[in-house]
């Protein structure tokens, strides 16, 4: 029987797919392409509700392994439970790298050289010249040094920083120097200006922007979270924002969309945007070639691609 693969994107769209596989079209419509019972390889649908892109999981009972196009794995692995033992959990290691570390950029440029104040002034035909920020000379935390937080110092690099220091969850030495262990962060965050958080969402990175953590902060620091909404505390950002002791730009909130009404749009010193860090043109090009080596890896039985768990291990 031939291999039952879901895709989110048609398959005539994609070039270099494999031969030897059943590919069905399934983007969170209601209706299923075929039998969930008889799908091999799951790309989860990119941008969709996690209920939608669990709801077929709990009846795939062949799968052996299942793909995100998203950095983060957090919206899928309650269904894992319903998956039997060997199924390969795969993030999308690769695919937004660039653009998050764009957009990263842009909230620390916007923020601190006033841009959004700028742009109200323009509605109001105001100019509102003065002295404003820099990010040289600037000392920068990144909290989440897996490839994104990576990306986020590559695209920091000449702008002439103080100093870049990075956390992640274990300690180890890259290139660009040492990440220090997560135990090491209360420590490193008063001495930084900026602090970015690019780690994943997982029991132990939620809530971790907690009120000690941003008293912990330097007073005039930059919050920028482009990593998930849960791993800040809302109601504790709040009430630093409302201080005015610190400023923030966030890419995702919690809740999620945020709803109108919510104290976060009018929080001074904030920006916001709507969880834009992977949506752009450099999504599509970066999936497709992925999905084609990771399915002619499938088909060929080699190892496949950022496997971040495998059920029943």
């Amino acid at each position: 029987m031939t291999p039952d693969v879901w895709l989110p994107i048609h398959a005539e769209e994609i070039d270099g797919l494999p031969d030897g596989l059943n590919y069905r079209f399934w983007d969170g419509d209601q209706e299923f392409p075929a039998d969930p019972g008889d799908c091999a390889f799951y790309v989860v649908p990119y941008m969709k509700p996690p209920v939608v892109s669990r709801r077929p999981m709990t009846e795939m009972s062949s799968v052996q392994a299942v793909q995100t196009l998203s950095a983060g794995v957090d919206h899928v692995l309650p269904s894992l439970k319903f998956l039997r033992p060997g199924v390969r959990l795969c993030n999308a290691r690769g695919v937004h790298e660039a653009s998050t570390g764009e957009l990263a950029l842009t909230l620390i440029l916007a923020s601190l050289r006033g841009i959004p104040g700028f742009v109200r002034g323009q509605d109001k035909e105001e100019w509102r010249s003065g002295f404003y920020p820099a990010l040289a000379d600037k000392s920068v935390l990144i909290v989440g040094y897996g490839s994104i937080g990576s990306a986020i110092e590559d695209r920091l690099a000449p702008f002439e920083l103080a100093r870049v220091a990075r956390v992640a969850r274990s300690k180890r030495t890259t290139a660009r120097g040492l990440v220090h262990p997560l135990t090491e962060l209360p420590a490193l965050l008063p001495e930084a200006d900026i602090v970015v958080l690019s780690t994943p969402l997982t029991d132990s990175t939620r809530g971790l922007v907690n009120s000690d953590f941003l008293a912990r902060m330097k007073d005039g620091a930059l919050l920028v979270n482009v990593a998930r909404g849960p791993v800040v505390d809302t109601k504790a950002l709040l009430a630093e924002l409302e201080s005015g002791r610190i400023t923030a730009a966030l890419d995702v909130t919690d809740p999620e969309p945020l709803p109108a009404g919510h104290p976060l749009w009018h929080a001074p010193g904030l920006l916001i945007s709507p969880h834009v860090g992977g949506p752009t043109s450099a999504f599509l090009p970066r999936a497709k070639r992925l999905l084609v080596d990771q399915l002619h890896r499938f088909v060929n039985r080699e190892p496949l691609r950022n496997v971040v768990l495998t059920t029943g291990a």
